[in-house]
Formats: C-alpha cells, sequence, structure tokens
C-alpha cells in the first residue's frame, strides 16, 4: 500500500486526505495545532462555543461526494442548516437588503433599493451564470500544471472579459451604488477586492442562488469533526500537536516529513495544506527549490488579515440574522486603503456572525453568541502594534454594533476576545498573517497561483487557499479534488 502525508488539517488537507484514504491509499495528517480545522478552529469559554470561522458553507454537494466516495452518507456525520437570509446587508442611513435565493423576494428587495434596475439585474444573472460554468463547474476542480493550459482556458477568459473587476462588471449592469455593493461584496469573503479581483468570481453569486447558504448545526467546528471522524473510520491516522519542521527531500523528490517532537517517517507523497509561503521557505529550508519558490513568492500580492471579535452577551435577538453585512460610509476607499495604502482607517464594514439565532446550544440558556469581522491590512503593509490598537479597535468595533442593533451592548457582554493579524501569523504560520494567501487577481489565479503538484518536486503537493482555484469552503475542496486526483494517478503507476 503506497503511503501519503498531508501536512495540517484545514479544510483542504482533511478534504484531501479522505479522497486518498478512500483510494486505498494509507494516509496521516499532521497537525501543528492542538485540534482540527486549521482556519475553522474552535473555542469553548464559560459555556459559549465561538468557531474561528469560516462560517459561510456554500455548495454542499462538494462536501457530501466526500462521503459518497466510501458509500456513506454526510448526514451521519453532519447536520447542515440552511440560513435564510444569506446575508442582510445594512447602510448607515438605515437602508438594509435582505440577499437570498428566494427569487421572489430578491426581486422584491431590488424593486425596494433599485427599482431601476430589475432590468439590468437580469443581465447580471445571465453572466454570473455563464462564468459560473465555466470557471467552476468546468475549471475548478481542474489542475493547472503547465502554461499551455492556461492557453486552453484564454478563449473563456477573453468571452468573459475576466481582466475586468467583479465591481466594474456589476456595474455595468445596475446603476445603484447599494446594488453594485450588495453584488460584488462577496470576493472580501475569500480576500479579493471586489475592484481589482477578476470577474470570474462574480460566479459566486450563481454558486450561492444554485446550492444555498448552509450552516452546520453546532457550528462550524462540528463539519470538521464530522470530517475528521470519516477519515478515521476510513482508517486513516490524525496526528495533532505535531508542527512539522521540514520535509525532506533525496535528489529530487520528497522523502520524508519531520516535527518539532522529533517524529520522523517515510511516505511516498508529501501535500501541503500549511501557509504557501511556509511549506517553501520554511519547510523545504536548505532545498533549493524552496528558497527559489519563497522569493517569487515574496514578490507576490497577498491577501488581506482579518480583526475579528468574538462576543457572548445576555439576551436573545430575534431580529438580528445569521449572517449581516455593515457597510461603512465609504466602499471604495475602504477597499484602497486596506489594499493599496496600508493603513488602518477610522470607517469600517463589519461582517457580523450571529450563529445562535439557528442554533441557540452554542451559548448558554438566555445568552447569544457573535462574532465581528473586519478586514485590516496584512502586517507587510501594516507593521502596527496590535497589542496597543487591538483593545482600541474591538471597543470601535462593538460601539458600531451598540449603535446600531444593541445599544446597551457593552453592559450585556460576558465574555470576549478578539484575533488580530500576529494571531494568523503565530497560530497559522500565515505569511504575514495573510488570511486568504494570495490575493485572487487574474495575475494570481489558475496556473499562476500554487500548483497542485509542485513543478520540480513531482511528489509534493499544494492544497488550500494557496492553490487552484483559491480560498472558501468550495474552493479549497475544489483543491483537494484536482490535487488528489493527480495523486492517486501518480501513486498507481
Amino acid at each position: 500500500m503506497k503511503r501519503a502525508c498531508v501536512i495540517g488539517a484545514g479544510f483542504g488537507g482533511l478534504a484531501l486526505a479522505i479522497r486518498l484514504q478512500s483510494a486505498g491509499i494509507a494516509t496521516t495528517i499532521v497537525e501543528a495545532r492542538d485540534k482540527p480545522g486549521g482556519r475553522a478552529y474552535v473555542w469553548h469559554k464559560d459555556g459559549y462555543t465561538f468557531d474561528a470561522g469560516p462560517t459561510v458553507i456554500t455548495d454542499p454537494a462538494s462536501l457530501e461526494e466526500l462521503w459518497t466516495l466510501s458509500g456513506n452518507r454526510m448526514g451521519f456525520d453532519v447536520e447542515l442548516m440552511p440560513v435564510m437570509p444569506f446575508y442582510r446587508l445594512q447602510w448607515p442611513d438605515g437602508v438594509h437588503f435582505d440577499y437570498s435565493n428566494d427569487e421572489g423576494a430578491l426581486r422584491g428587495e431590488i424593486a425596494r433599493v433599485a427599482p431601476a434596475d430589475l432590468a439590468g439585474y437580469e443581465d447580471f444573472l445571465g453572466y454570473a451564470a455563464d462564468v459560473y460554468q465555466e470557471g467552476y463547474v468546468k475549471l475548478g476542480h481542474v489542475p493547472f500544471l503547465d502554461f499551455a493550459s492556461m492557453v486552453k482556458a484564454a478563449p473563456a477568459l477573453i468571452k468573459h472579459q475576466a481582466w475586468r473587476s467583479v465591481y466594474d462588471v456589476v456595474s455595468s449592469y445596475v446603476q445603484s451604488e447599494k446594488l453594485r455593493e450588495a453584488l460584488s461584496f462577496h470576493t472580501l469573503l475569500v480576500g479579493g477586492n471586489p475592484m481589482t479581483t477578476s470577474s470570474i468570481y462574480a460566479l459566486i453569486h450563481k454558486l450561492e442562488k444554485d446550492g444555498g447558504v448552509w450552516w452546520a448545526k453546532g457550528g462550524t467546528n462540528r463539519l470538521v469533526a464530522g470530517m475528521v471522524a470519516l477519515f478515521e473510520r476510513l482508517g486513516g491516522t490524525l496526528r495533532l500537536g505535531e508542527k512539522v519542521t521540514r520535509i525532506h527531500t533525496i535528489g529530487n523528490r520528497a522523502s520524508e516529513v519531520e516535527t518539532q517532537n522529533g517524529w520522523r517517517e517515510r511516505f511516498d507523497a508529501v501535500a501541503s495544506n500549511a501557509d504557501l509561503m511556509h511549506t517553501y521557505r520554511d519547510l523545504l529550508v536548505d532545498v533549493p527549490r524552496g528558497e527559489q519558490y519563497a522569493k517569487k513568492l515574496a514578490q507576490k500580492r497577498w491577501s488581506p488579515s482579518l480583526f475579528v471579535v468574538h462576543f457572548g452577551m445576555e439576551g436573545k435577538w430575534p431580529g438580528i440574522p445569521h449572517h449581516s453585512i455593515l457597510f461603512g460610509p465609504r466602499y471604495k476607499g475602504l477597499l484602497e486603503d486596506i489594499f493599496d495604502h496600508g493603513v488602518l482607517p477610522r470607517d469600517f464594514s463589519i461582517y457580523l456572525h450571529h450563529p445562535t439565532i439557528s442554533d441557540p446550544s452554542l451559548a448558554p440558556e438566555g445568552h447569544s453568541s457573535f462574532y465581528a469581522l473586519v478586514p485590516v491590512a496584512h502586517l507587510g503593509k501594516l507593521p502596527i502594534d496590535w497589542d496597543t490598537i487591538g483593545p482600541v479597535l474591538e471597543k470601535r468595533i462593538l460601539d458600531e454594533i451598540g449603535l446600531r442593533f444593541i445599544p446597551d451592548i457593552h453592559d450585556r457582554i460576558t465574555v470576549k476576545f478578539h484575533y488580530a493579524p500576529p494571531d494568523f501569523e503565530s497560530d497559522l504560520s500565515a505569511y504575514m498573517g495573510s488570511a486568504f494567501s494570495l490575493e485572487p487577481i487574474l495575475t494570481q489565479s489558475a496556473w499562476f497561483r500554487g500548483h497542485n503538484r509542485d513543478d520540480v518536486i513531482p511528489n509534493l503537493y499544494l492544497v488550500g487557499a494557496g492553490t487552484h482555484p483559491g480560498a472558501g469552503i468550495p474552493g479549497v475542496v475544489g483543491s483537494a479534488k484536482a490535487t488528489a486526483g493527480l495523486m492517486i494517478e501518480d501513486l498507481r503507476l
């Protein structure tokens, strides 16, 4: 039996390991932290459950497939709950917009907020459906290993004007600024600036429309636990608390994986779900390929980081939906500050997550749990003292939520903590604290992204946000499908 090692137990690593184990390849996952999940970590504090994220589950069929590979059912391990509306968008002037795939309700929202754009929205739907078919259905699970594969995809990219940004394309269909923001903000959920991310990412609208938006009962951590349970039932091995320090090579092949605790083992193939820069710069230290590619990666554009406030509080809040987007007074200018200028602006937009509206078990009786997420520049652009700034920004964010929803928020909070860019860097070895790896611009997509199989070390593979197709649960699960196909074929030769 061939043996494979997967470094990192994030969604991408778990999905890849399940596919390999289902194919009869003895697979070991090695995870540095005390719990699996990677960015989907979980904390339990004072009776509250706080998921680190991600909190939006789309394309559940891509997850279900991981179970059906071995004749299992996802429902045995995980219960997915539909979220409706998907998001409630709210602007500072009090206008709100409920975003969903209920076409009647959605058109009603457009008629209320931007009635002149109903026809334009219909046209945008057609565009989103086309790029979804080309960019996700046809290419979302296909590895781009050489430039020829990019040339092959070029006609579709040209046809759909992939060089334009999502915001630019949306603006060509609708005139209302609020509707433009409503139809373009999704790229922020995968680390992209709506003003510069390729218009191909308009496919997210179609992805959500067809598959819905879901929540795992018990929290995102229960989806992680379900994947682990499936993997271990299949005979896979999970090693927690084992920080990988080296991928050893013999000649041009990966040979062994070594951890900080002294564990060292030989494998036929190695796949890394770790941060892309960390994999090449740190795990392949003293290997020419590692140094060479790390220098290239350092020249690329990396996605921003995040500042997340987790808090539990007294009371129930039926008027606050599961997902809210609280837009600030600026859109383009705020994005430029975060992505280009690297400053911490006074204003911000907030993604507010309220899981206890769907699952009250995540908080003590009569209480609610939340997290508030704000995109911020990564440490390479914003090298500030987060120990000092963190508490200040935390209070400003809670003040804004109090202003919009809960006037006595500070009196009601029973537990709170925040997670800042240095935490992404230290806990996840994320380069410069980037939360989504490489920024998803056109020149860093598909072949221009990390390859699912390394170009020089033929039995070293990549999976996760830094590889094609990119960040987000469907993205990293899709990368696992692409990488697994290569590994299974190579190991059977």
